[in-house]
């Protein structure tokens, strides 16, 4: 999953959280993502071009961490 913004990605089906790292090293968790949206994300081979319009505009969200090294 090379990407220029997405380090990596989960999901955790029992609680539909899409949990995204970012090459940044910030670390947000999307809310309610039905299993469908995550398969799509696994299989887009842009993940970034994917990710903008049909995961973080679409699901709600928080950071977890914003990737600061403290």
């Amino acid at each position: 999953m090379p990407s220029s913004v997405i380090r990596r990605f989960h999901y955790d089906e029992g609680r539909r959280r899409l949990t995204v790292t970012f090459v940044s090293g910030a670390i947000y968790q999307y809310e309610d993502v039905p299993p469908e949206a995550a398969d799509d994300f696994r299989r887009a081979p842009s993940k970034g071009r994917f990710f903008g319009p049909n995961i973080r505009d679409r699901y709600p969200y928080h950071r977890v961490t914003d990737g600061s090294v403290h």
